[in-house]
């Protein structure tokens, strides 16, 4: 195990303010409600301001940062749109995560580090570059949980929301004040899409842009399947409270119907998730408990081959049990 000696200790330092700092800006700006630059909150609804006189602004410690680090995380945080791939601003939009580009990869920086370090201090070279890699995928991992948290959020809520969309238009409301009904009265995540749909309207956009924005946002099928509704209301009319009730009824009982199927296929998930994790934590058990025990394993060619085959077919079985569980509704 390699010595304590006074660089690593001062880059495990170092990464760890860096960690502890960027978490610090991230917090003081949900707090402050996520502040930007006046030109670029504009620029989110569908609004410019080009002619307008510039609004002066002082450099501060996060935006000197943020210069620092914006090109690279540009670079990296490109999307794929032919291929369906968002960028990494779609991405933490989606997970409502009141965060830059720049200030992300310089949390993924700084976990990087962070976990390389202490792997490196406490076994060796070949550790500290696999808990480099886990250091650098942990954040993206987070953000896709809490894409998908966040969309099945949205998606329990939608069936009641849309009820009190019909009750709304029945009342006598125009769809842009029941729209601003449902951004008063529902709660996150639905209430905040829906309050940006009302801003967006506010600012100048129509009913029909403001939908759209939030299914480009959320990426949820039930809630296309409302904007395309409204969308041909629009063009050839029709009773729309109806409409919506019938689109209503159709996403309860989708929703109903896949808590039966997780339900019935809860068994068989928990055995994949079981089977396929329990190779993978005994021998990290038996590597850190007895090292001696397991090191044959990473000394010999032999060994290495045996963790790839073992490795294969724990991913083979594991999407086996997958495609078996996974029933479309």
């Amino acid at each position: 195990m390699p010595t304590l000696s006074f660089p690593m200790v001062f880059g495990l330092i170092m990464s760890a303010a860096v960690f502890l700092v960027v978490l610090g800006i991230a917090q003081a700006r949900r707090a402050a409600g996520g502040s930007e630059d006046f030109q670029a909150r504009l620029a989110a609804y569908g609004v410019t301001t080009a002619g307008a006189a510039p609004i002066a602004t002082t450099a501060g410690f996060r935006d000197t940062l943020n210069h620092l680090f914006q090109p690279a995380a540009d670079r990296l945080g490109r999307g794929d749109s032919k291929k369906g791939k968002p960028s990494v601003a779609e991405q933490l939009q989606r997970a409502d995560l009141k965060l830059r580009t720049s200030e992300y990869f310089m949390i993924q920086l700084a976990s990087t580090a962070l976990f390389a370090l202490i792997a490196w201090w406490r076994w060796g070279l070949l550790q500290a570059v696999i808990a480099a890699v886990l250091g650098y995928l942990v954040p993206g991992v987070y953000v896709k949980y809490r894409v998908g948290q966040r969309l099945k959020a949205f998606n329990n809520q939608l069936g009641d929301t849309l009820t009190l969309l019909s009750n709304a238009i029945k009342a006598g409301y125009s769809f842009a004040q029941a729209i601003d009904t449902v951004a008063k009265n529902a709660v996150p995540p639905i209430g905040d899409e829906f309050g940006r749909a009302v801003r967006e309207m506010n600012l100048g956009g129509s009913p029909d842009e403001a939908l759209m924005n939030i299914t480009k946002r959320v990426i949820s099928p039930d809630f296309d399947l409302v904007a395309t509704a409204y969308s041909i209301h629009r063009t050839v009319g029709g009773n729309l409270a109806e409409i919506l009730d019938n689109i209503a009824y159709t996403i309860r009982e989708r929703v109903r119907i896949k808590g039966e199927i997780a339900t019935l296929t809860a068994q068989a998930r928990a055995s994949g998730t079981l089977i396929t994790a329990l190779p993978i934590v005994l021998a990290a058990f038996m590597y850190f408990v007895t090292p001696t025990y397991f090191r044959p394993m990473f000394g010999s060619i032999i060994g290495w081959i045996l963790l790839a085959i073992g490795g294969f077919m724990i991913f083979i079985g594991n999407l086996i049990i997958r495609r078996v569980v996974a029933i479309e509704v």
